[in-house]
């Protein structure tokens, strides 16, 4: 199978990179979804009706699942069933964010790519090829690794200059090295749209790869910008849209108490953002 020519392909085929992120809170929910038995799961199947023809990949965040424990992991499960039961071509990134070695890391990869049957995991590298590895045997999947993210406090770590290399921050670091142990049809790289200027500059050591990029809509990324900066000739890109996305209703003034079908405004949104992207395809 070929990771990245599958990517390519449906992006092109469905005119779209968009990959929604399902970070589904529990308390965020309309009063009549949460009266279901599986709450977590209804809100995404409503949403997976109303945009698996928009988009390439959902993302859901596991924390919002594993905060509910059990019946948190059995929604989970459920959601990534269904996703695959709708549109199997569409990519499921389970955004996990784990990054240990050894046995437990195989036992991460083996949870998330045979277990929950994902397409790929968010890694964290920091404790270096031992994280990365075991999700590296499985020739099929993606390992998603954290190079430069979007949130506030990254630059704490992910911009100091690598003492050795004084010309050369830590997430460049990351991706070199990280180029090392993989390749394009198996590693993509989370690089956040709050940073789309830093996307140029990154392709230039990093030209074939997908980037994850997060941070467009709620944390105010566009993907004018992404596209400008980050696109190449195969695209390239996976942009995530999450909250301004599945909780679009709440922008709309609908009662939240209302059984009408919230997603249609997750739809709309979804629309709006696919056309932004057609006009850079």
């Amino acid at each position: 199978m070929n990771n990245y020519k599958n990517l390519v392909d449906n992006i092109r085929k469905k005119g779209s990179f968009l990959c929604i992120g399902l970070d589904t809170d529990l308390s965020q929910l309309p009063s009549h979804i949460k009266e279901s038995k599986w709450p977590l799961f209804q809100f995404n199947k409503e949403i997976i009706d109303n945009t698996h023809d928009l988009c390439v990949a959902y993302k859901p965040n596991l924390a919002f699942y594993e905060a509910e424990g059990v019946d948190g992991w059995i929604q989970l499960k459920m959601t990534i069933d269904y996703i695959k039961e709708i549109d199997s071509s569409i990519l499921v990134i389970a955004d996990a964010k784990r990054g240990d070695i050894g046995n437990t890391a195989q036992r991460y990869a083996k949870a998330f790519y045979e277990s929950l049957n994902c397409d790929a995991v968010t890694l964290a590298p920091y404790m270096g090829r031992d994280s990365i590895d075991p999700f590296l045997q499985y020739k099929d999947k993606w390992s998603i690794i954290l190079a430069l993210t979007s949130n506030s406090s990254a630059d704490e770590f992910e911009t100091l200059t690598v003492s050795n290399e004084p010309s050369m921050p830590l997430y460049k670091k990351v991706i070199l090295q990280s180029n090392l142990w993989g390749d394009k049809d198996n590693i993509m790289f989370v690089v956040g749209a709050t940073r789309a200027q830093k996307l140029k500059e990154i392709r230039e050591f990093c030209p074939d790869h997908f980037f994850l990029v997060p941070g467009v809509g709620a944390q105010g990324g566009t993907i004018e910008e992404v596209a400008k900066y980050g696109m190449n000739s195969n695209i390239g890109l996976l942009i995530n849209v999450s909250r301004s996305l599945i909780y679009a209703y709440k922008e709309h003034k609908q009662d939240p108490d209302s059984s009408l079908n919230f997603a249609t405004y997750s739809r709309l949104y979804a629309q709006e953002q696919v056309l932004q992207m057609q006009k850079v395809l």
